[in-house]
């Protein structure tokens, strides 16, 4: 069965750039275009990782985190960061959100690969 990956960005490329490298290597992929778009797309349905960006409009990559990781089905749910943001205030504020990634974009897709095969769930 294919895994799913839930791609949270507000810029509509970066979607279809990070769909197709995840589509290609045989993942089921959701598209959300914010935090808040993207919590009521999870709605019951089971994600094996999350890739967020961190600078969304209604609901921020951050905040999208901390509420997917307050819902015990998302508890454990890995999440990549994938951001124009290579701060470390904002890498940490990530980290202690949950997320358990950080890249930095533009990506490379074997790196996006790399990552989502090592924290993928089970």
């Amino acid at each position: 069965m294919a895994k799913t990956v839930l791609i949270a960005d507000d810029s509509a490329s970066i979607r279809q750039v990070v769909g197709m490298t995840l589509k290609n290597a045989g993942y089921e992929v959701i598209e959300a275009e914010d935090g808040k778009d993207a919590l009521s797309k999870l709605d019951g349905q089971k994600v094996h990782l999350v890739i967020s960006d961190v600078n969304m409009p209604n609901m921020d990559g951050i905040s999208f985190v901390k509420e997917l990781k307050a819902q015990p089905a998302n508890k454990f749910t890995p999440v990549i960061m994938l951001t124009t943001e290579a701060g470390e205030d904002k890498k940490q504020a990530g980290q202690m959100a949950g997320a358990k990634a950080w890249m930095v974009k533009p990506f490379q897709p074997a790196q996006m690969l790399d990552a989502v095969s090592k924290l993928v769930l089970p």
